[in-house]
C-alpha cells in the first residue's frame, strides 16, 4: 500500500535551483517512488550556520511510496551523495539538503532518522512550500495542519520569498 511522504529540499551553493531539479529527477527514476506534488520555489533567508553564506532555494515534493519509511530515508541519503552532499559543517553552506518530513501519520524515532520531522513546525521555510502542497495535513503530535502551524509562526522569523 502507498504512503504520501513529505519531503523537504534545500540548497545554496552551485546551481540551487538545477541541483532540486535533478533531486527531483532521480526521485522521477527510482521504482519505488511516485512524484506526487512539486510545491514552488522558496528563497530562504539561511538559519543558524555561518554569516554571510547564500539564501536557499527550497522546495517541498509529495511522494507516493511502498517502500518502508528507512528505504525511503536511504533513497534520499543516497540522492545526495550522488549530487555532491558532503556534511561538514550543520546548518552550514551546502551543495544539497533532503529532509524527510513526514509520511502519512507515521511516528518513528531511529537514531539517524525522527518522522515527523522534529522542526518542521518551527520552520516558515518548510511550512509555506508544504502549505502549498499538503495544507491540510494533521501533525500526528500537534494535531495542527500545515495551514494552521504556519499561521502559529512567530513574527520576525527568517524571510522566505515566494518566487515566480
Amino acid at each position: 500500500m502507498n504512503s504520501l511522504c513529505a519531503v523537504g529540499m534545500g540548497a545554496n551553493l552551485g546551481d540551487p535551483e538545477a541541483t532540486l531539479e535533478r533531486a527531483i529527477n532521480l526521485m522521477r527514476l527510482h521504482h519505488g517512488l511516485s512524484v506526487s506534488s512539486i510545491s514552488s520555489f522558496w528563497l530562504t533567508e539561511p538559519v543558524g550556520g555561518p554569516k554571510n553564506q547564500n539564501w536557499f532555494f527550497n522546495r517541498v515534493i509529495l511522494l507516493s511510496s511502498s517502500l518502508t519509511t528507512v528505504q525511503v530515508f536511504r533513497v534520499l541519503s543516497d540522492i545526495e551523495l550522488l549530487l555532491g552532499r558532503i556534511r561538514t559543517e550543520k546548518w552550514g553552506p551546502r551543495l544539497i539538503d533532503l529532509d524527510f518530513l513526514f509520511r502519512d501519520q507515521e511516528v518513528l524515532e531511529l537514531p539517524e532518522l525522527i518522522i515527523p520531522h522534529p522542526m518542521l513546525h518551527e520552520r516558515g521555510f518548510v511550512l509555506k512550500p508544504l502549505a502549498e502542497v499538503a495544507p491540510d495535513w494533521v501533525h500526528p503530535f500537534l494535531k495542527l495542519t500545515v495551514t494552521e502551524m504556519l499561521e502559529r509562526l512567530p513574527p520576525g522569523g527568517p524571510e522566505a520569498k515566494k518566487l515566480p
